[in-house]
């Protein structure tokens, strides 16, 4: 089996992280986040059509009627083979009777072929979604610190604290890159982000419990034969072909779903399906380049920081001679 040294090149691997990390809080601050309208507040509204719609000129008169920003999306009930149109309107104080009037109005007249009629219209207030946002972000950070006591616990014998602190920090790191892949490809902020956020939770730390899971054997087994650069080392490329293996069963499948989600034109599962497949990406990429080089520094430093008060209470014995 080759032997790849990942604590050696550990420094091309955290520079190619700064810099994604970095990119994604450049473009969240130039191009913005686009927040759902669960976040930013508006309404919906739900119109059913026969036959086939012009959506360009649909949009034209929506834009034209309301004045404000929205975004359509056409959706099909393959049971029933019913057709409609998603209208968003996001703002604050979402849409008055008068204007939504005006605005079936304006669809009747333009489009008095296609029978569309208004099924649903609701706004939505923007404190509900940030409540929900906040309680998602409080789950995230109970289950990082229940993960930091758990494997804390359970890897004792190769410093379970500096461990469960890495696996969370690897898990940051991970969490940032989804978010990243939300704001540089545009993709609303909304419940499939926390969705795609717990789920990569889930998948990266159980490859880092793999990998904590061989150190501790390799150190069972050889003792302090190894130092901690040649025990993460041998523990990962023992354990990098499941890794890859696992990760890529998931992505290939996710992939299929984006690929046929594109081609539908289903963006609500397209939305959850492409950053997973990204998020699962980096979830690896931490697990094997990140936290295991992470922890040797940490664990270099400890054993400096306890050689250096060993030979200071040498001194303090000699010195009192």
């Amino acid at each position: 089996m080759r032997k790849i040294d990942f604590i050696g090149k550990k420094n091309i691997f955290f520079t190619i992280s700064i810099i994604l990390i970095l990119i994604t809080i450049i473009s969240s601050i130039i191009f913005g986040v686009n927040l759902d309208i669960k976040f930013t507040g508006g309404s919906i509204s739900t119109y059913s059509y026969d036959g086939d719609i012009d959506l360009e000129k649909f949009k034209t008169a929506v834009k034209e009627s309301v004045n404000q920003e929205f975004t359509v999306r056409q959706t099909e009930n393959i049971l029933t083979n019913t057709k409609s149109i998603i209208i968003s309107l996001a703002s604050k104080n979402g849409i008055s009777n008068e204007l939504q009037n005006s605005l079936n109005s304006r669809l009747d007249k333009d489009f008095q072929e296609n029978k569309i009629e208004l099924i649903n219209s609701d706004n939505v207030r923007a404190d509900i979604g940030k409540e929900f946002f906040l309680k998602s972000i409080v789950a995230v950070i109970f289950a990082a610190i229940v993960m930091i006591m758990y494997i804390s616990f359970r890897f004792k014998k190769i410093s379970g604290w500096s461990a469960g602190v890495v696996a969370v920090i690897a898990l940051i790191h991970d969490l940032i890159i989804v978010f990243g892949v939300f704001v540089i490809f545009k993709i609303s902020i909304n419940d499939n982000f926390i969705a795609v956020l717990l789920t990569i939770l889930g998948y990266s730390i159980n490859d880092t419990i793999v990998i904590y899971d061989r150190i501790r054997e390799n150190k069972k087994l050889f003792g302090g034969k190894l130092n901690s650069k040649d025990l993460v080392n041998l523990s990962i490329n023992q354990s990098l072909r499941r890794s890859i293996t696992t990760t890529l069963t998931t992505v290939v499948a996710m992939f299929i779903v984006s690929i046929f989600a594109t081609i539908y034109g289903l963006n609500s599962i397209n939305s959850f399906a492409f950053p997973i497949i990204i998020g699962m990406i980096s979830g690896v990429y931490s697990t094997i380049f990140i936290a295991g080089p992470l922890w040797v520094l940490w664990q270099d430093r400890d054993n400096k920081s306890s050689i250096t008060k060993k030979n200071k209470k040498k001194i303090k014995k000699l010195s009192s001679l």
